[in-house]
């Protein structure tokens, strides 16, 4: 992993304050569609894809709204389980990083444990709707942090070639990570100790329900 140059002075205010302005703008495209420079860019794309699920869930019903909601569980287990392994250990390194960390971390605990209780509820169920907008809101909550305390701040810390690197780092990780919430795994040691084994479980698991859903 690259390490932090020293600082030059040099403000990346500019880049930060478009990234802000545009997050929204990018929220349509899929992550594995995102063409980011740096991992600020897609972490904040990711954001904005998640966001745009949580609405076509709500909004829809049947089987659209199973399909959207699978879509959500998905991107937000591999988007957690990256930021997890990638991110957050970066931000540590920043002033008071410890604390913005752990703040993160228990919030995504959390999160995973209301997921987790809607992955294995049917979309139809009339109590599924009010645990989703629950959820919906711890983990809005959880990513304004983010993008104020963390995002924003590795911006300025890191150069654009190191900022290109992590965000590779983080599609990698996301491409192995577990497609399923898995409370308790929000360290990055214990993502690496049990992510493959946990990954490859879930990946038979959603491919033994596609069969399913097409026979």
């Amino acid at each position: 992993m690259p390490s932090a140059p020293a600082y030059s002075g040099r403000s990346r205010v500019t880049d930060r304050e478009s990234r802000t302005k545009t997050g929204s703008t990018m929220s349509a495209t899929t992550p594995e569609k995102v063409k980011a420079n740096d991992v600020v860019d897609l972490l904040r794309a990711q954001h904005g894809r998640i966001r745009d699920l949580f609405d076509a869930v709500a909004k829809s019903d049947g089987k659209e709204r199973t399909d959207a909601f699978r879509d959500l569980v998905r991107l937000l287990a591999v988007h957690e389980t990256a930021e997890e392994e990638i991110v957050h250990p970066m931000a540590r390194s920043l002033p008071g990083g410890d604390g913005i960390v752990d703040d993160r971390l228990e919030e995504e605990r959390r999160a995973k444990e209301m997921l987790s209780e809607l992955d294995g509820m049917d979309t139809a169920d009339p109590a599924f709707l009010p645990k989703l907008d629950e959820l919906r809101m711890a983990v809005l909550t959880h990513a304004r942090a983010e993008e104020r305390y963390e995002f924003d701040r590795l911006g300025d810390r890191f150069n654009a070639a190191q900022l290109k690197g992590l965000a590779a780092a983080v599609r990698a990780a996301e491409a192995i990570a577990p497609t399923h919430p898995h409370p308790g795994t929000e360290s990055a040691a214990k993502n690496m100790l049990a992510g493959p084994a946990v990954a490859v479980m879930d990946r038979v698991r959603d491919m033994i329900r596609d069969a399913r859903d097409k026979s």
